[in-house]
């Protein structure tokens, strides 16, 4: 506003649910960069040499040889990122207002505002119920926990 840009601040930026998106990425971010990192790095460099001397350029290298040696890290980087956010109620409040309800948020309002626990528990029992078959699910699709080896 003081440079002229603009004449009034913008709402697209807080209290609505892109903001919270913005937000936990960039809060989750180191968390995500890690795992991948530790993979690419496993990589031998004589892959790409040879998928370059076979003619793949840039991109079919990159589909062909990064990708699929790289998906360990980059599976571990998707659960982990998405237990964390699943349970995440400060960052919504904070950020999303009243537009960032998560379920977090939800059950922090039954446990404090309300004091209706019953309700609160089954909410987290419920939560955490389909999170642990949502991370099997997906710990099965992608090969069973052989395939997750190499994040740890």
């Amino acid at each position: 506003m003081a440079l002229g840009f603009i004449n009034e601040p913008l709402d697209i930026f807080l209290h609505n649910r892109s903001a919270v998106i913005v937000t936990l990425t960039h809060a989750w971010a180191a968390f995500a960069i890690l795992p991948i990192y530790v993979s690419l790095e496993k990589i031998d460099r004589s892959l790409l040499e040879a998928a370059i001397d076979l003619g793949d350029g840039f991109m079919r290298r990159f589909w062909r040889v990064t990708l699929p040696l790289s998906m360990p890290g980059v599976l571990g980087a998707v659960l982990l990122l998405f237990i964390r956010n699943v349970g995440d109620y400060v960052t919504p409040s904070l950020v999303g207002g009243v537009s960032g309800t998560m379920l977090g948020n939800l059950i922090v309002s039954l446990f404090t505002d309300m004091s209706n626990e019953p309700p609160a528990a089954a909410v987290s029992i419920f939560m955490m119920v389909s999170l642990t078959l949502i991370v099997c699910a997906f710990v099965f699709l992608i090969g069973g926990p052989k395939r997750l080896k190499g994040v740890t």
